[in-house]
């Protein structure tokens, strides 16, 4: 096959990216070649994936499904759990953990020599508290039962997985984007403001973790449609640099959005002026950069798989050359799941396709074989 691309290993030398064929012309199964994380690694950072523990199918994007975890092993040197480490998952009560799921996943990753990174110690929006938290009677005291709570749960999960997860999405997506502002829960309504709750669950994971790396994780991405948002965040990272808050990176998701064509480009618009000036601000504060849940969303892209998939990876390409850009400030680069079927798009609603067929937002398609888009990853990632 003809080489597409190259990356250099440590020794100076080079480590070949192969192009992919037609996806209907291989078999299921890995990309020959380099993995991804082995590219990713000749640049000094990660590669990795979501994956789930879902017990009693071997249908999902799960350790329980041979046929995924083949890909994943082949391609990725880093795990992070899809929903098993959320309060919804590991808090089925206020006096009671479960870690059953969890424990599934860090298991299987130590036994196939694989990173975990934790996602996430608070996902700070109601609807996906767990119920019990809603509608907490946080009794007379309520702030300190509040900041117990908090503070409970992050010394128990980080006790748990101490040694093995050093790297967190310590608060995922804490913006109201109605109010410009963060958003009010249960918990901020007990301790008067959002901020207190988002402070206090940094604290408590900087004296659990001296040495970790502590993550505020968001979707804001690259598309016009999320300049405010972008502001609202780099609102919310001004204020934790005011208020001397340990927090040292911004887990960027990267669910990019083909939501519209540009007809200049073929592809989405966005806005790389301001996404760049995005970052420079992140980065000029002393945050790290990391891309925690890459996928594509293609519902303006015709249905033709062919030209479909060309688009994707033309998108995704521009994407991380944009990104890499910032590689002395980037760490690690996760997908949100590797194989279309099993990808959380396919029943976002604002994602969904008019012509009702698969999201193709992955690295691989539903049979388990490498797409375009896998190709654009290799090619950007070693350069």
């Amino acid at each position: 096959m003809p080489l597409a691309g190259c990356g250099s290993d440590s020794s100076g030398g080079v480590l070949p990216i192969l192009s992919s064929p037609t996806p209907s012309s291989l078999p299921p199964g890995p990309a020959p070649g380099p993995g991804l994380n082995a590219i990713a690694q000749t640049r000094g950072r990660y590669f990795g994936s979501a994956i789930s523990s879902i017990p009693g199918t071997d249908q999902a994007g799960s350790i329980q499904n041979p046929k995924y975890t083949e890909i994943v092993k082949a391609e990725c040197g880093m795990v992070v759990p899809e929903n098993e480490m959320k309060w919804q998952a590991t808090r089925p009560g206020p006096d009671s953990f479960d870690f059953r799921r969890m424990d599934a996943i860090v298991a299987w990753a130590q036994a196939n020599d694989l990173a975990v990174r934790g996602h996430t110690l608070l996902w700070h929006r109601p609807q996906w508290f767990p119920e019990w938290l809603n509608n907490y009677d946080f009794g007379a005291t309520p702030a300190a039962e509040a900041e117990r709570l908090i503070t409970e749960h992050i010394r128990t999960v980080t006790d748990r997985y101490r040694g093995v997860i050093t790297s967190y999405d310590v608060v995922n997506e804490a913006i109201d984007h109605d109010r410009n502002a963060p958003i009010e829960t249960s918990l901020s309504r007990a301790m008067g403001s959002p901020e207190a709750v988002l402070d206090l669950a940094f604290r408590t994971a900087r004296e659990q973790l001296p040495q970790g790396q502590l993550v505020y994780n968001d979707y804001m991405s690259w598309e016009p449609a999320h300049l405010k948002h972008c502001a609202d965040v780099l609102r919310l990272l001004e204020g934790f640099r005011n208020r001397d808050v340990p927090v040292d990176a911004l887990g960027i998701q990267s669910h990019i959005e083909m939501f519209d064509i540009d007809p200049a480009t073929g592809v989405g618009p966005y806005a790389e002026r301001e996404w760049r000036n995005f970052l420079d601000e992140v980065t000029g504060m002393g945050y790290r950069l990391l891309i925690t849940e890459f996928d594509v969303k293609d519902r303006a892209l015709p249905s033709n798989i062919a030209q479909r998939d060309e688009k994707v990876a033309d998108y995704t390409r521009r994407y991380f050359d944009l990104m890499l850009d910032y590689d002395q400030h980037l760490d690690d680069v996760l997908a949100w799941g590797m194989v279309d079927q099993f990808n959380w798009l396919q029943y976002f609603e604002p994602a969904a396709r008019p012509d009702g067929l698969e999201v193709r937002g992955t690295p691989y398609d539903s049979d388990y074989r490498p797409k375009p888009l896998r190709t654009a990853l290799a090619e950007t990632l070693g350069t």
